[in-house]
């Protein structure tokens, strides 16, 4: 019920904003101040006696001229001529008596509205809530009273001014709870400059600030408030905003209640990520082995203060247990970062790399569910992540990450985050994230592996059996998984019959693979990814004896100059495809190898 519609009534009063009176849809023109005074006073008092007094303060102040009741009557004459007999002015007890009957008048409305619009609050209606407060305050049209006398606005604006100030922050609190805090986020901050004495204006700042992964933010908004509140008035924030502040230092403030109502209400269907903090680690191992010295690594760049280095790339031969070694670092720290743990495979199942775009999509969706389209292109893509994740503290894990190519535009920007890569790439062109190594297992390490999965007293009985498995694995993770799967799964077996099938004479190259775990894929990926004049070489090397070779020994079986070799090998150690130990000799003189799973593969 606004601007008189559907009221079947001719006359309307508008006070919120310039003081206006319209007939039949016609505006009357009411070109004197004190003319328009004396009706938004009489208006403002519907059912009450204005006395002859108090209408001469409002028009005069102290200093009322010698002609103030002549005046007067004049002024509530010409009401009466304007508005006919549809107006009933009566005069009574030396004052003035003004009853609207079907009038409209838009300050009733906006009480009825504002009425209506808290009760839908108070019972957890918050689409209706917002909905009908934001009507309350379609009705104004400027600042109220914007054209009575000074008097009239000192005695009346501060009570009218309240009145829609508390709509606002009660539509606000209804826009929270349905999940719009980044669209209230500019309004609340010019509200805020405007009245920084208000709390609740101050603390639903905050709730918008941190709901927008802005916790800092929301910190020092409170910090401000609490200044500005000991340096104007020497008190303290009330319990409201403290409990408030603690919530967000904690980072337990509560998600929107409500959240879903906005993509229902846009006729979109809702997003199952509403309401939820990301947290898409794969469920951590429970017989994580080995790698103790590169976990505490990882521990250490992704809660450290940062620095220079705002993330950790873990780099090796496939299969060396890096995604195993990432998963488990990210539940280590996860309760860091409560903001959310960000996780993307960056291969395909047939082992090619995925779109980064592709990524940034299902990173965002799941960042800002509420939000529509995303942008088409790369670059509009990374810098709404980056934007995202400037104030959030947030894990991102890539794993199986192809190249620096790939990677780059899905890094967070924000100091808080941290990012985690597993590669066989080394990123050494990526800014600050630093290289740690993933080698292999020891014995002892590879032997409790097996045993977390088929238990000591199997392999207990099979000592030479079990060396000699443990042996062929090379302290590869993915291959002793892969062994100890197969054990588990067929527990009439002994060690030795495995050992048989692994046996490369026996042309176990088909053996190394046991439901999802492949390591004929995992390494294949590897070597489809090589140079294909690379490829060549991996095959002759793979066929010459077992153990370290000189780059010009190599040489001589490639036919090639030593320098071109050393290249090639060089490459293909970058891939981890060879071995090198620099610690035979002098670096120009280093040894590579071949590992056995290596061999059998190129074989």
């Amino acid at each position: 019920m606004t601007r008189g519609q559907g009221t079947g009534s001719e006359l309307e009063f508008r006070i919120l904003g310039p003081t206006e009176m319209w007939a039949s849809g016609v505006r009357i023109p009411l070109t004197a101040a004190k003319q328009r005074t004396v009706l938004a006073a009489l208006l403002i008092s519907p059912g009450r006696y204005v006395s002859d007094l108090w209408l001469s303060e409002l028009l005069w102040d102290a200093a009322p001229p010698a002609t103030r009741s002549a005046q007067l009557y004049t002024y509530i004459s010409r009401l009466r001529r304007i508005c006919g007999p549809e107006l009933r002015l009566a005069r009574k007890h030396r004052g003035y008596h003004l009853a609207l009957g079907d009038a409209w008048f838009d300050w009733d409305v906006f009480r009825q509205l504002a009425e209506q619009g808290r009760d839908d609050l108070q019972n957890n209606r918050y689409a209706e809530a917002s909905a009908c407060l934001g009507t309350a305050l379609e009705l104004w049209n400027g600042p109220a009273l914007s054209d009575v006398t000074e008097f009239l606005a000192r005695a009346e604006l501060p009570t009218l001014e309240e009145s829609r100030l508390a709509v606002v922050e009660n539509r606000i609190e209804a826009e929270l709870e349905l999940g719009r805090h980044s669209r209230a986020l500019p309004e609340l901050a010019r509200l805020v400059v405007e009245h920084p004495t208000r709390e609740s204006l101050r603390g639903h700042l905050m709730t918008a600030l941190y709901r927008c992964g802005r916790q800092m933010d929301a910190l020092r908004v409170y910090e401000q408030g609490r200044q500005v509140l000991q340096q104007e008035l020497g008190v303290d924030p009330g319990p409201a905003l403290r409990e408030l502040h603690r919530a967000v230092l904690l980072e337990e403030l509560a998600a929107p209640a409500a959240a879903e109502a906005l993509t229902v209400a846009s006729n979109a269907a809702p997003s199952p990520w509403t309401g939820l903090v990301p947290a898409m680690l794969p469920m951590d191992t429970t017989d994580f082995v080995g790698h103790g010295a590169e976990l505490a690594e990882v521990l250490e760049g992704l809660r450290g203060s940062g620095g220079s280095h705002r993330g950790v790339v873990l780099v090796g031969a496939a299969g060396a247990g890096k995604s195993v070694l990432a998963v488990r670092a990210g539940h280590v720290c996860r309760d860091d970062f409560r903001q959310g743990q960000l996780y993307i495979d960056l291969r395909r199942e047939d082992g090619s790399a995925k779109n980064p775009l592709d990524v940034l999509g299902s990173f965002l969706r799941a960042l800002i569910p509420v939000r529509g389209d995303l942008p088409d292109t790369l670059d509009e893509r990374a810098q709404l992540y980056r934007s995202v994740l400037a104030r959030r503290r947030v894990l991102v894990v890539l794993d199986n990450a192809v190249d620096d190519r790939q990677v780059r535009p899905l890094l967070a920007s924000g100091e808080s985050c941290r990012m985690l890569i597993t590669s066989r790439n080394a990123m050494a062109s990526l800014e600050g994230v630093r290289a740690v190594p993933v080698g292999r297992l020891d014995d002892a390490a590879a032997r409790q592996l097996i045993v977390s999965v088929v238990g000591a007293a199997r392999l207990d009985a099979e000592p030479e059996a079990t060396g000699r498995l443990v042996e062929l694995c090379d302290g590869l993770p993915l291959a002793l998984r892969i062994c100890a799967a197969r054990l588990a799964a067929r527990p009439q077996w002994p060690v030795a019959r495995l050992v048989a099938r692994l046996d490369p004479g026996q042309g176990g190259h088909d053996e190394w693979s046991e439901g999802s775990l492949d390591l004929r894929a995992a390494l294949r990926t590897s070597v489809l990814q090589l140079e294909p004049s690379l490829r060549p070489v991996l095959r002759a090397l793979a066929g010459a004896e077992p153990g370290f070779f000189t780059a010009e020994q190599a040489a001589k079986r490639l036919r090639w100059s030593e320098e071109r070799t050393r290249t090639a090998l060089d490459a293909l150690a970058e891939a981890w495809l060879l071995e090198i130990d620099a610690g035979r000799g002098p670096a120009e003189s280093c040894e590579y190898r071949c590992s056995p799973l290596v061999r059998l593969l190129a074989r």
